[in-house]
């Protein structure tokens, strides 16, 4: 009996907290007799697990903070440098990436940053003298890594101007050259560009450049093209390379925008790297006075200098891509919601999120590795290639996973992503091919060349 007073006590309990409007509308919906009907069949384990997640524990939950950096290289940084890494960061997220869309989009550059660039004073970032930073090459991979993962375009036009440009002179020219030149670039007062590629040689450039050179009594006399080359719209100096019609040989030359016979092409259509301004140079008959040659620039020997120096910085331009695609998609996945949850909660988007993270820490690794060989004097040739190989093709996988786990949003620049996706081809392809680096590393590890 007492337990039919029990039972009856209960249920005037229920009663009194039910709200019989809300029990009609779900009525209408659900099968409460079923409903019921399954709750009475639960064990004790599974009623806990559903008032868990029925009730929750009211509070929100804080997710772990979007790091590319999962095995904490920056840690290995120097107190200073590791400044000056999250000094580039903030400078590119609140100075560089509200516009680089837009830019991006109308194949146009951004030409009020220039001056902003200059007062980082980071250009030639590793040069010794002439106002230039003195750092090491492993902050100098930071710097391009930071750069590309906002935007690969800006890390481009800065490479050039830093890395290439300014590195012919830093490492062919006289201390005249030097003094002239250098301290205004670093400052981004005088924008320069690297003439080297050819229409109808490419990577194969040490094969044999169309472009020559002559000595005569009025200077050195160029002719020939030169294409995809960075800047090259808009700088005040170009390093052009061209094959010495008397010897042979590589000779490099400081060509000033105004020389007669010069002209440039912006080259349009782009898919990738859409805010660089390549251009197609064409010099007929310009004529280059003595002072401004590259005295120590006599031949290929001397151009590969220069490339092995940059060629790393490119591998991290690689990394820094991968990095801004990863954590973009991982930041997507957090906030876009489906069935209810965010699709980060989903084993599918995981998966593809754990497959990108450990390509990326992979490159991490090795290009931090590189840069310390760098530091050390090692550095060889098949060493910066096969950085540049793995890099460029590990970034096509992440790019193309982080477009994936975002649908057909992934293709939208207003998510990053897609930007990131064509800028990536254009990775894989510049500062020699994959086709190229591999053969440079086949001769080494095989003790034969494969090149023709």
């Amino acid at each position: 009996m007492s337990n039919t007073f029990t039972k009856i006590k209960e249920t005037f309990r229920l009663l009194k907290h039910i709200d019989f409007d809300q029990l009609s509308k779900i009525s209408q919906k659900v099968d409460l007799v079923k409903v019921m009907d399954g709750f009475s069949k639960l064990d004790d384990n599974q009623l806990k697990g559903l008032l868990k997640m029925m009730d929750g524990d009211g509070k929100k939950k804080e997710l772990p903070p979007i790091n590319g950096d999962f095995y904490e290289l920056s840690d290995r940084l120097s107190a200073e440098d590791r400044a000056l890494q999250l000094r580039i960061r903030q400078f590119m997220e609140q100075e560089v990436k509200p516009l680089v869309n837009k830019y991006w989009l109308h194949d146009e550059f951004p030409f009020e940053l220039i001056p902003k660039f200059g007062e980082l004073g980071l250009a030639g970032i590793t040069y010794n003298g002439y106002g230039c930073p003195n750092k090491s090459f492993l902050m100098e991979g930071v710097l391009a890594m930071e750069m590309a993962r906002v935007d690969a375009s800006i890390a481009t036009f800065f490479g050039v101007q830093s890395g290439l440009a300014m590195g012919s002179i830093y490492l062919c020219g006289s201390e005249e050259q030097k003094q002239e030149w250098l301290p205004q670039m670093n400052k981004m007062q005088k924008i320069g560009a690297f003439g080297l590629t050819e229409p109808e040689v490419g990577s194969g450039a040490a094969g044999g450049l169309t472009t020559t050179c002559k000595r005569t009594a009025e200077g050195w006399v160029l002719n020939g093209q030169k294409k995809w080359i960075g800047n090259a719209t808009f700088a005040d100096l170009i390093v052009i390379w061209a094959r010495d019609l008397d010897d042979g040989q590589v000779k490099g030359f400081i060509l000033k925008k105004d020389t007669p016979g010069f002209s440039v092409e912006k080259i349009k259509g782009k898919m990738a790297l859409r805010i660089v301004q390549n251009g197609l140079i064409t010099l007929k008959d310009c004529v280059i006075e003595e002072k401004d040659r590259l005295p120590h620039a006599n031949s290929f020997k001397d151009t590969a200098n220069v490339l092995r120096m940059t060629r790393a910085g490119v591998a991290w331009m690689a990394v820094g891509c991968a990095r801004g695609a990863y954590e973009s998609a991982l930041d997507y996945t957090r906030k876009r919601k489906q069935f209810g949850k965010p699709i980060a909660s989903f084993q599918l988007i995981q998966n593809h999120l754990v497959e990108m993270l450990s390509n990326l820490t992979a490159m991490q690794t090795l290009v931090f590795r590189l840069s310390e060989l760098q530091d050390a004097g090692q550095l060889k040739d098949e060493h910066a290639s096969l950085a540049k190989v793995f890099c460029s093709l590990r970034t096509r996988d992440i790019v193309g996973q982080a477009r994936e786990v975002m649908g057909g949003n992934g293709i939208l620049l207003e998510h990053d992503v897609a930007r990131f996706v064509a800028d990536a081809e254009a990775i894989y392809s510049y500062e020699g091919t994959k086709e190229i680096n591999s053969l440079i590393v086949g001769r080494a590890i095989t003790g034969m060349s494969a090149f023709v």
